[in-house]
């Protein structure tokens, strides 16, 4: 792989906006609700199995398998826009989902805990280059009139995906005649892996053209005042130098404890009660349909009333939520409290990567998403160890008391230091 996309590009004939572009946009939902499906087909499975199958008992070494696919993902994160700024978008979604084919035969044939920690480290790698990729392509062909709502759709599209492996991975886990629990649901993950390779390769586009379109334009109308940053410019920029950035930055790390607590919480505190693998993939989709969902509406409200009261509001929910799941021991609470849940994540998600957007330059905005999205997604390795551990000392009910009390902490941050991005989207933070 070598050279990058020339930039010659055409781009008098390149039109922004998602209806001169819908085709494609289609094949993007497509290629991250099957991003999406992969990732889910892990909650209720993976941690049911470390139990039954590995005879693994200790919470901490449990989240094992969550902190190397954060890890992995945080890293290609923050490489992988970056990369994609040189060599284009479709590439490093190609790489992504190569990637992923060995993913469900190492778990299915596997016999040691440590594949299963080996498999997540290319889950990590898929999910950070595929996702990444197919998120800045719809904000790239969306422009920035639609940004909000491209960002709302990507977020449905890949959470609905998570929602429907929940359900079709708990069935098949439940039903399946195979001696483990993972064979059928990872037989399932293998076609669509190999059926998102077929869409990537003959169907998806290059789009790294309409970024440069968007920059065209907005040179032509603000002049030649943007500033290009180096890489190391964009990273502090992106973390802590900037104030708005840092909030967005601080809050998405956070929520990711939350999304730890569903996907390896849930299933460990639901077995107490002999909740079956089916009853758990209602719940799991619940919280993953109702986030799913909602984005289709937050990205567009977001677009009109601004960003931080939705982050605010999302994160105080979710927080709530997670603290009122081990209040309650029935399945029809923890359905409704799984969906509070998902509506808060649903009015936090989209619009945290709508800021970085705002925040950021057509030209390095990728490499900006890329920064934000290794500090959020450091934030499953992260709270995979913090909660593990908590789980481990204090009792498994302690995990979702931490989660919720660092949620409200940071829903704090937010509206402290972050300023309302919407109102002037020209505004770029300042690199003085």
């Amino acid at each position: 792989m070598s050279g990058k996309p020339s930039d010659d590009d055409g781009l008098q004939t390149v039109k922004l906006g998602i209806r001169n572009n819908l085709s494609q946009f289609i094949v993007q939902l497509i290629l991250v609700f099957f991003v999406g499906i992969i990732v889910g087909l892990e909650r209720n499975i993976i941690p049911k199995s470390a139990e039954e199958e590995f005879g693994i008992s200790n919470f901490a070494l449990i989240m094992t398998f969550v902190i190397s696919f954060g890890v992995v993902k945080a890293v290609l994160n923050l490489y992988g826009g970056r990369l994609s700024e040189r060599y284009g978008r479709k590439r490093i979604l190609i790489i992504g989902w190569l990637i992923a084919i060995p993913i469900p035969i190492m778990i299915i044939l596997a016999t040691s805990w440590y594949v299963i920690i080996l498999a997540n480290l290319l889950l990590g790698a898929n999910q950070g280059l595929a996702w990444s990729m197919t998120v800045t392509s719809k904000i790239d062909l969306a422009g920035k009139k639609w940004r909000g709502f491209a960002i709302g759709v990507n977020e449905w599209a890949g959470y609905t995906g998570v929602a429907v492996a929940a359900l079709v991975g708990g069935y098949l886990a439940e039903n399946s005649r195979f001696d483990s629990i993972r064979t059928g649901p990872f037989l399932f993950g293998l076609v669509i892996i190999l059926l998102a390779n077929l869409v990537t390769i003959l169907f998806a586009k290059e789009t790294i053209h309409y970024a440069r379109k968007e920059k065209a334009d907005a040179k032509a109308t603000l002049g030649d005042d943007q500033i290009d940053l180096t890489f190391n410019e964009i990273f502090w920029l992106a973390t802590f130098k900037d104030r708005t950035l840092f909030a967005s930055s601080q809050a998405g790390l956070i929520e990711k404890f939350v999304d730890v607590i569903v996907w390896v919480g849930f299933p460990l505190y639901f077995t107490t009660f002999g909740t079956s693998l089916e009853e758990m993939g209602v719940i799991v989709a619940s919280y993953g349909f109702s986030w799913g969902f909602l984005q289709l509406l937050t990205g567009p409200i977001s677009d009109r009333i601004g960003r931080k009261p939705m982050i605010f509001t999302g994160m105080v929910i979710s927080g709530i939520g997670t603290f009122a799941i081990v209040l309650f021991d029935t399945l029809f609470a923890w359905i409704v409290i799984s969906i509070i849940i998902g509506i808060g994540m649903a009015f936090l998600y989209p619009t945290l990567l709508a800021v970085v957007s705002d925040m950021s330059d057509p030209v390095w905005r990728a490499t900006s998403l890329g920064v934000y999205r290794m500090g959020r997604d450091a934030g499953y390795a992260i709270g995979a160890l913090m909660i593990g551990v908590t789980m481990q000392v204090l009792g498994i009910k302690w995990g979702f008391y931490l989660t919720g009390v660092l949620m409200i902490i940071s829903a704090i941050l937010v509206w402290i230091f972050m300023d309302e991005t919407e109102q002037d989207t020209e505004t770029k933070p300042s690199t003085g």
